[in-house]
């Protein structure tokens, strides 16, 4: 006997409608504190007063500081992938990496402190980290279908080598950020320039698109 679930109350839903619009309000306060001070100078009173609810609005809906951060990392991760999925299925093949590393580049020089706090956070706790080391494999999984689309499997070499690009273009945003070493740093103009420069020799991105022939089309 199947049965039948009671309907959501007009009460209920208003309270969860609000209790999404203060979840939504908290994570997008993290971000804009987070673009004028380090992690470590944002208290959860500043925090839920600069979003507008009281800190039990925020214990209500995240047990720690730890905990709201892992969730800015989610909604991070969800953003990056919208940004990526959109720029691999519009940008032609002659502009793509450019447009990829410009976009990435861009969102985490203006996140910066944001990224700097997530990287500061991977280096006490190792298992925080393997969601993200999940999306730059899916990075580089995509980019590889991307180019296999065009009617032509990889070598192991040359698949090796799309992956390591996108380990270098990775791996040289966060240090970057996180160490700023110069001498082209990641504000400036030529950070993007030479960060597409390498990426492009490293994958051999225009001889595989060369060897791959015509875009098959969809």
């Amino acid at each position: 006997m199947s049965t039948v679930a009671a309907p959501v109350s007009a009460d209920r839903r208003i309270k969860q409608e609000r209790g999404r619009r203060t979840y939504d309000a908290l994570i997008e306060t993290g971000f804009a504190l987070l673009e004028q001070r380090e992690l470590a100078a944002i208290s959860i009173a500043a925090l839920a007063k600069a979003a507008g609810y009281s800190t039990g609005a925020f214990y209500a809906r995240f047990h720690s500081k730890d905990e709201y951060f892992d969730a800015l990392v989610a909604h991070h991760l969800e953003r990056r992938k919208r940004a990526r999925d959109r720029l691999l299925a519009l940008v032609p093949d002659d502009r793509l990496i450019n447009e990829l590393l410009e976009d990435l580049v861009r969102y985490y020089w203006k996140r910066r402190r944001f990224w700097r706090a997530a990287l500061i956070r991977a280096t006490r706790d190792p298992v925080f980290w393997e969601p993200i080391r999940l999306h730059g494999r899916e990075f580089a999984d995509l980019l590889i279908e991307r180019i296999r689309a065009r009617g032509r499997d990889l070598t192991h070499t040359e698949d090796t080598n799309v992956r390591f690009a996108v380990q270098l273009a990775l791996g040289t945003v966060n240090n970057a950020i996180i160490n700023r070493p110069g001498p082209i740093f990641i504000g400036q103009k030529r950070f993007v320039e030479k960060l597409v420069g390498a990426f492009l020799i490293v994958a051999d991105y225009d001889h595989l698109i060369r060897a791959a022939g015509p875009a098959v089309p969809k």
